[in-house]
């Protein structure tokens, strides 16, 4: 049994709970895959609608994994309960995004400085103007340092957190297509979490940061597999452990 309170979507099953950083891919069995492959002595800590909360400790350290489902409805409502209920002071995004620019490749890493965003998920804050969705600089330096560590080939900038995955571009010209509008802006790529996880971040007084692997290449048209994308983002995972560890005591 577990102190820790029930909510609608969470419900903690052993005494260990969450770590002071949780890890969120958005599919459950890349959160097991997480857990089985890179935490000692992990254990199933939530399985409500089966999404898989696991916690066991990387390098000495206490972290947690824990999937989001896909959208930002969904890394809303977790992101939401983690930080608020549980305890949680960091939650890295680690999944999968689409490039758009020409020098970013499959497999390469992109850190989300920024999420701009075609959701009105910044409604419910009734803010004056537009509020721009950016990721905690601590988090986001020390992902520097690790991706550096850790060998990858990585890019820092914005990604697009979109409501819509398939978006209706027939009959459009290219120069009226969104997708080319961000690529011209710069933004790296396109994700479907970052921006509310980031602003949950910013309401709450916490800590988010997004971290993806390309696994397809928008205007390229080259992919990888499903299974690739539960399992071989290795270095991703790697990168996001470690600066669990490095926020530990910060």
């Amino acid at each position: 049994m577990s102190n820790y309170p029930a909510t609608p979507h969470i419900n903690v099953t052993d005494e260990i709970g969450f770590g002071k950083t949780v890890l969120m891919p958005g599919d459950p069995l890349r959160a097991k895959f997480i857990a089985e492959n890179f935490l000692e002595n992990p254990v199933l800590v939530n399985n409500v609608r089966g999404v898989q909360g696991h916690t066991g400790w990387y390098k000495g350290v206490k972290v947690s994994v824990m999937a989001s489902g896909m959208g930002m409805p969904a890394i809303g409502i977790y992101s939401h309960e983690l930080f608020n209920f549980f305890g949680v002071e960091n939650i890295i995004r680690v999944g999968s995004a689409g490039s758009i620019q020409d020098h970013i490749n499959l497999y390469d890493i992109v850190i989300a400085q920024g999420a701009c965003t075609d959701s009105n998920w910044a409604s419910q804050f009734h803010l004056p103007g537009t509020f721009a969705p950016i990721a905690d600089y601590t988090l986001l330096s020390e992902a520097v340092k690790a991706a550096q560590a850790n060998g990858a080939t990585y890019h820092v900038g914005n990604v697009n957190s979109s409501d819509v995955f398939y978006g209706d571009h027939a009959g459009v010209p290219e120069g009226l297509d969104s997708v080319y509008g961000l690529k011209k802006m710069g933004v790296m790529a396109l994700e479907m979490e970052a921006a509310a996880l980031y602003m949950n971040a910013a309401r709450y007084g916490k800590r988010g940061l997004c971290i993806c692997t390309i696994s397809d290449h928008v205007l390229k048209g080259v992919e990888t597999t499903a299974a690739e994308r539960q399992t071989a983002f290795t270095q991703m995972m790697k990168v996001a452990l470690d600066v669990a560890v490095a926020m530990e005591n910060k």
